[in-house]
């Protein structure tokens, strides 16, 4: 049974990801002889690997879904649910009758999950030096569980990672594109410093360099619109190996729905331009820009969900996918532009850019000039203890050495003698005799009187 489809679609498939998601769809029956398409088909049963979803808690999303799948009365429910009951946390309630082993199972991911976020916390911590760190506090931030009660899966966490997917997901390409277009600015502005310490001969050369590439990545052969009738029968013809006057949209669709749900989700669209794709892309070429080419395939497949998902569900049906090679833009679609053709951003936004980054530079100067500072002072203290040290080591070596000067054994730390020499006593340390000494008589002694020498004997 293929993975709910949440893993691999955008906002609103993750809203029906409950309903569609663990229901074997059965595909149009279609005839197609396998032996006439290359390569190896997806064998039935086999399971389907989605691709990372890019959320940081991809694989916490992945192990809840396993686990749910399990349970025969939540996998029931989720094949009569609606949306209303998804986006109202109805379905979440459900959770409570689900079997002791699902829950525990659950548990012990939610425990596991809390564990992983708090050892980021520590680590950002460590990375500023802070003390204190309060986890609970900063478990706020992930809203894709109850940090209330990090050791119970509840109905609530359920609905919260819902939504949380739902949310993530829907501003996922529009990071990517954000992202994108940095790393364009980026590259131009490095291209641009790098100028700035070059003579004018080099500077020349590179720059003839630089428009050479550009003129040789443009000419490439003609690419097709993505989802229309040439751009799908070049599929059909190189990638099929199947005969182009033999196209078959029904035929079709059903080869490339690899899992065979009875939808072509955002990743089987994605791997129908690959043929567009190498045309302009080479990742043996130096002109060629492998992160240009990904970028390329996402707004491919974002023009074909624009005209093709008329529910806007991320999911291509097969009566959506039928209905769109009936429109006029299939058969004479209008020309497609590369991003080689487009201008990514304008001067403006590329000064502007820069200009950030030069605050971050001088924030970074500025912290690198403090840690300096710090590094000296503490390197200055050391050395002032390090004088200190031998200072009055030296001191106690001069004393020793006077000692031995006037016949004294060096003294220690603390005063006392290093050594004592054998048969040798400190004046006063003579042994006492019992007699007028302090030491205890031997029995049967008896201590004569002391003569006193006061006393005049006649």
């Amino acid at each position: 049974m293929p993975q709910m489809k949440w893993l691999s679609v955008l906002p609103q498939q993750c809203l029906l990801l409950m309903s569609c998601l663990l229901m074997a769809l059965e595909a149009v029956p279609i005839d197609i002889d396998k032996t006439k398409v290359k390569g190896e088909g997806h064998v039935e049963g086999e399971k389907v690997e989605n691709p990372d979803t890019g959320l940081y808690y991809d694989e916490y999303l992945r192990q809840v879904i396993d686990v749910l799948e399990t349970d025969k009365h939540f996998r029931e429910k989720l094949q009569t649910a609606d949306i209303e009951e998804i986006k109202s946390g109805k379905l979440s309630r459900e959770l409570d009758l689900v079997s002791h082993h699902v829950r525990t199972r659950l548990d012990e991911l939610k425990r596991q999950e809390v564990a992983r976020l708090r050892m980021l916390i520590k680590a950002k911590m460590d990375s500023v030096q802070d003390t204190g760190i309060d986890h609970q506090a900063l478990l706020k931030q992930f809203e894709h569980l109850n940090h209330q009660n990090p050791d119970k899966f509840e109905p609530k966490d359920l609905d919260m990672l819902i939504k949380a997917a739902t949310s993530d997901l829907e501003n996922y390409d529009k990071t990517r594109h954000e992202e994108f277009k940095k790393y364009e600015m980026m590259k131009e502005h490095e291209r641009r410093e790098y100028l700035k310490t070059l003579d004018e001969e080099k500077r020349k050369r590179e720059e003839s360099k630089f428009e050479e590439m550009k003129k040789k990545h443009g000419d490439h052969p003609k690419v097709h619109h993505p989802g229309s009738k040439d751009q799908l029968k070049e599929v059909w013809e190189e990638a099929d190996g199947l005969d182009p006057n033999e196209f078959d949209p029904k035929t079709f669709f059903k080869l490339h729905d690899v899992n065979n749900d009875g939808f072509l989700d955002e990743q089987e669209l994605e791997a129908l331009f690959t043929k567009e794709l190498e045309k302009v892309y080479d990742p043996k070429n130096e002109e060629d820009d492998m992160v240009e080419m990904e970028e390329e395939r996402l707004r491919m497949r974002e023009h074909v969900m624009n005209e093709v998902d008329i529910n806007k569900d991320r999911l291509v049906t097969l009566e959506e996918f039928l209905r769109a090679t009936e429109k006029k833009e299939f058969l004479e679609p209008d020309s497609w532009e590369t991003l080689d053709q487009q201008q990514l951003f304008t001067e403006d936004e590329l000064k502007e850019f820069e200009n950030h980054i030069s605050q971050q530079e001088d924030e970074l100067r500025k912290k690198a000039e403090e840690l300096q500072k710090q590094k000296e002072e503490l390197q200055r203290q050391h050395d002032q203890l390090q004088a200190q040290k031998q200072e009055l080591q030296q001191v106690v070596k001069q004393m020793e050495q006077k000692k031995l000067q006037q016949g004294n054994p060096p003294a220690g730390p603390g005063g006392e003698l290093k050594f004592q020499p054998p048969g040798e006593h400190k004046v006063g340390d003579a042994p006492k005799h019992p007699v007028g000494g302090d030491q205890p008589l031997p029995p049967g002694h008896v201590q004569e009187p002391a003569v006193r020498t006061d006393q005049v004997h006649p």
